[in-house]
């Protein structure tokens, strides 16, 4: 019987090869859009997965408010682990990380490298995460001060070999030796680090519940809820930190601390949720967003769906070509039963055809998709866990739901009115394939609406005034190594003709430089009532001019005022949580012993974004003193390759020893949005698709209604009816069908982006004209699709088109 219904599916198919070329080829661009769209989903659901411990490993988070700034910190305390292990048995291991992504210059023969993807961390690192060593013993590797850990492609980098274990690595003119090599650690991993040091060498005020510069996790015990954990923090908040907090600070207890709408929580965040569920200060990599996969997953769906309705809407379409065929069958004695298994076995062919079209798509694809996506996926994962049974059930599943509507509707049929030919006419109008119709161009108008919106937001963030001047500004990297000649390669870089300010600063306004936090007060005692909780940059005379800042009140650090080196320049932000009329003059103290470092305020900045756009301008000091991690110029890019050569130049006659490297602020700005404007580019791609698929089937229903109403066209001719007419008579039903998808599409459309852009602090507003754009391109679409077979029937001879009824 099976074999009975595919022989007479595959002649089915044969027999009309247009419609079954528009059939698979839109199932196939709907197919390959879910298997590319799926593995991306997919990769981002197994972050951090492969921990043998991932459902029980847990980082501790802080959330603070201090003195009206709120915090959202990875970092706590290097006490905290050790606290929680030796107080609670529910815990099983801890382990820290410091340092995270500090450079490092490394020697490779005669060459000095800046590495940047290192970390300190405890001996029982290998104890909570699941990183297997290729040699050494990783039990005992990071035991010994002057230990390092590295990765395999590493030790090939500077070994040529993996096997490694007792050679030495000269890292900031110390040796260290090497004690074990692991795998490289998986893409899918919030952590990447190639070299991991021994905390022994890490000098620090140790037992210290105050500061946050140590990311902690804890392996909690088989069986512990981690939400009903979290209530111990405030018994360790009392016990150890409010001791400590007294010592240095007039707060006694968790009610002084929150006098004045103060707050401290800390809690137990999953490992698992790490990469697309946290957006805190001092995360180890870039992360992905919960928002964006589920925006990508109702795309891959959507996109799948309107290939489905293709085929429902054409098969439902030739009804009337089948219908004799459907009353014979009847007369026949074939029952309901056998006829919608006929039906569905012809719609598992196609999809299973066009599945495996699909999967050439994708191959094909893919390299352009890891390109858009900054991802490194495999067509090979579409045949392993856990997307194996997915792809094994899909042509079932699709097969189904596609062709479900046409085979009850068409075994619905009397055979007695088919037979005498009066169900033909009927079928001409569809209620339900209108509504097929309206959906496909209602969800193509919803990605339309949505990829304007992400490009004109991601337009905003290039073209907002951010309080500096991104543009032309050089950064170079690792100026450290220069040690004392920093400020003399900074000096000579001023005498090139293309160079116009310069400022060494390991602190900027973009991504990958540093970030320091500082509390500062308005009295000489720090007070649960008086501390502000500040980021505290560190910059010398020319960084404010450098970088286009603007000064609103007072002057910028100067060399004619020796006093400066106890002087602070605050932003806007500020001057306004201090709350003084005339902040210049007025004096702030920094840290928690406050009293014996007084700072007189100088200036105030122009408020300016130092962080994403998602997020409110917080305070800022500025205060004077060397950083020397990173040094900045604003260059005149007229002849930039020339200005290029030159400063490599400079770069090389000073003993740095190591690679000269450089990028450019606009660049750097740009990391901070990449994942916004990979939404946008791959929105555009499948809305694209999306339109593509909608017009095929489209251009199929207008092809198909076009031959059925061919006796009709060719009357109206003979009574004078001219081209136009015909057209218009044609087009008119499909362009009524867009105008409600684009009436159903907008408020959907206007809701779901209303509630993206609420993400960002800072954002544009929805205006009319991008649904009104939205909707003129759907129609000029729906009309290209539909007048082309509208004009080539309304062109037909009327003798000929007659003739053929």
């Amino acid at each position: 019987m099976l074999q009975n219904y595919l022989t007479i599916a595959w002649r089915n198919l044969r027999n009309q090869p247009f419609l079954s070329f528009l059939n698979i080829f839109g199932l196939a661009l709907g197919l390959a859009s879910c298997l590319l769209i799926t593995l991306y989903v997919v990769d981002e659901l197994t972050y951090d997965r492969f921990h043998e411990k991932a459902d029980r490993i847990y980082r501790i988070n802080v959330d603070a408010t201090f003195g009206g700034t709120e915090q959202s910190l990875t970092q706590v305390g290097d006490a905290m682990g050790a606290t929680l292990k030796k107080d609670y048995p529910q815990v099983e291991e801890f382990v820290r990380f410091y340092g995270v992504n500090e450079s490092k210059i490394v020697r490779k023969g005669n060459e000095s490298i800046d590495e940047r993807r290192s970390v300190y961390a405890d001996p029982t690192l290998f104890d909570v995460f699941t990183l297997p060593a290729l040699f050494g013993n990783t039990k005992t590797a990071l035991n010994a001060p002057n230990s390092v850990v590295i990765t395999e492609s590493t030790a090939r980098n500077y070994f040529g070999t993996p096997d490694v274990v007792g050679k030495t690595l000269e890292v900031n003119k110390a040796l260290y030796t090497v004690t074990a090599v692991i795998h490289d650690i998986p893409q899918n991993s919030h952590f990447h680090f190639d070299f991991i040091f021994s905390m022994k060498n890490v000098k620090y005020d140790w037992g210290n519940y105050l500061t946050s510069n140590f990311q902690t996790y804890v392996v909690l015990k088989e069986g512990v809820d981690y939400k009903a954990f979290n209530r111990n923090f405030s018994q360790i908040i009392e016990k150890y930190l409010f001791p400590q907090a007294k010592q240095k600070m007039q707060i006694t207890s968790a009610k002084d601390f929150n006098r004045g709408g103060n707050r401290l929580v800390f809690s137990l965040f999953p490992l698992t949720d790490i990469h697309l569920r946290s957006d805190r200060r001092d995360e180890l990599d870039v992360n992905g967003n919960i928002q964006f996969v589920s925006i990508f997953s109702a795309i891959a769906l959507f996109v799948l769906l309107i290939a489905c309705v293709n085929f429902m809407n054409l098969s439902t379409a030739r009804s009337a070509k089948r219908a004799k065929e459907v009353g014979i069958r009847k007369a026949m004695g074939t029952n309901r039963k056998a006829l919608i298994g006929q039906f569905l076995a012809e719609s598992t062919l196609t999809v299973t055809l066009s599945l495996l079209l699909a999967l050439g798509l994708t191959a094909l694809i893919m390299p352009f998709f890891n390109e858009l996506a900054a991802k490194t996926l495999s067509v090979n994962r579409l045949f392993a866990l856990p997307i194996l049974p997915f792809l094994l059930v899909l042509p079932i599943v699709v097969g189904f739901v596609a062709g479900s509507y046409p085979a009850f509707f068409l075994s619905g049929f009397n055979p007695i009115a088919v037979l005498k030919g009066t169900i033909g006419s009927g079928l001409r109008k569809s209620n339900f394939r209108n509504a097929l119709v309206v959906f496909q161009f209602a969800t193509s108008v919803i990605l339309m609406i949505g990829t304007l919106i992400v490009y004109r937001q991601l337009n905003y963030i290039q073209t907002k005034n951010l309080g500096f001047n991104k543009e032309q500004i050089l950064i170079i990297d690792g100026t450290h190594a220069l040690g004392s000649n920093v400020e003399a390669f900074k000096n000579e870089l001023l005498t090139l003709p293309g160079v116009t300010a310069g400022t060494l600063s390991g602190f900027l306004p973009v991504s990958s430089s540093q970030r320091n936090g500082r509390t500062f007060s308005k009295e000489p005692v720090t007070a649960a009532d008086n501390m502000i909780d500040t980021q505290n940059w560190t910059v010398d005379y020319d960084y404010i001019g450098t970088m286009g800042m603007k000064m609103v009140k007072g002057r910028n650090f100067s060399k004619d005022f020796g006093s400066d080196a106890s002087a602070v320049v605050i932003n806007e932000s500020m001057a306004h949580l201090l709350g003084f009329a005339n902040p210049i003059g007025q004096k702030i103290y920094a840290g928690a012993n406050g009293a014996s470092t007084p700072l007189t305020i100088i200036g105030v900045v122009k408020d300016f974004n130092y962080e994403s756009l998602r997020k409110n301008i917080g305070p800022l000091v500025f205060s004077l003193g060397q950083s020397t991690a990173l040094a900045s110029f604003r260059v005149n890019t007229q002849n930039l390759p020339n200005l290029l050569k030159q400063v490599e130049s400079v770069w090389q006659k000073m003993p740095a020893g190591v690679q000269f490297r450089y990028r450019f602020m606009d660049e750097a700005f740009d990391t901070m949005y990449r994942a916004e404007q990979r939404v946008g580019q791959i929105s555009l791609t499948f809305a694209g698709l999306a339109i593509l698929i909608a017009s095929l089937g489209l251009f199929g229903l207008a092809t198909y209604m076009a031959e059925q109403r061919t006796k009709e066209i060719g009357i109206r001719k003979v009574l004078g009816a001219g081209t136009t007419g015909i057209v218009t008579l044609l087009s008119r039903d499909f362009l009524k069908l867009v105008l409600i998808a684009i009436l159903i599409a907008s408020p959907v459309a206007w809701y779901v982006m209303n509630r993206w852009l609420q993400d960002f602090a800072y954002k544009i507003s929805i205006e009319w004209w991008i649904f009104a754009l939205a909707g003129l391109l759907s129609i000029g679409i729906a009309l290209v699709t539909v007048s082309f077979q509208s004009i080539k029937a309304a062109l037909m001879n009327p003798v000929k088109s007659l003739r053929s009824e």
